[in-house]
């Protein structure tokens, strides 16, 4: 299979684990859609997906920046939390073993990880969490409201829910999706990882970027 066709594989499964009841509480596509706000933004990107790049948040240098902060770079946006015992720290790793296979060219890519869990993920801790992963790596964090109008913008799916035997007595269910981003702050792709390699997404990633001409 080739990565252009591995990669539309990903999305339309991807897509249907966003619309399906999924287990580890990720919940659907279009129930998230049913329960967010009704005057977002005019999304970028139209269709099966439509997914807004748009947020103003606190990145791990205390900075404030939106998604224009980012423009002319490729972005791999990725939504989760520090405490998170699985699916986090195995998606981070995942996505900055891509950014090292990307060897040049990932120059010009930014990773981007955007927390759920705005309460306990300041700045201070994102900067900690993010670079143990990679130096590009970028932390994002804010106010519940940001967190929340940045996540109904990517039709992102996540809950609070107590738990005794978390730390502070709680978790924070999530859809555990990578969005790929274009250099115009339009969306491209998603990927789950697990679904594919990590060579192979940084197979499809490389293609993108030098179909762009901007390859290194």
């Amino acid at each position: 299979m080739t990565s252009s066709n591995l990669s539309m594989s990903i999305l339309r499964r991807s897509l249907r684990v966003l619309a399906g009841a999924a287990t580890l509480g990720v919940g659907s596509v279009l129930l998230w859609q049913a329960r967010a706000p009704q005057d977002l933004p005019a999304p970028l990107v139209t269709g099966e997906a439509a997914i807004t790049n748009a947020y103003t948040l606190t990145d791990h240098t205390g900075r404030t920046v939106t998604a224009d902060s980012f423009a002319g770079q490729w972005q791999l946006v990725f939504f989760g939390f520090t405490h998170c015992p699985d699916i986090c720290p195995t998606t981070l790793g995942y996505m900055a073993q891509v950014m090292d296979l990307l060897g040049p060219d990932a120059e010009q890519v930014t990773p981007i990880f955007v927390t759920v869990d705005p309460a306990r993920d300041t700045p201070d801790v994102m900067a900690a969490y993010v670079e143990a992963f990679h130096p590009r790596m970028v932390g994002l964090s804010g106010t519940e409201a940001q967190v929340a109008e940045a996540a109904a913008n990517f039709r992102v799916w996540y809950e609070r829910s107590e738990d005794a035997t978390a730390p502070d007595g709680y978790t924070v269910a999530h859809a555990g999706h990578i969005y790929v981003m274009a250099p115009d702050g339009g969306f491209v792709d998603v990927w789950l990882e697990g679904d594919a390699p990590a060579d192979a997404f940084a197979a499809n990633l490389a293609s993108l970027i030098q179909s762009t001409g901007n390859s290194s």
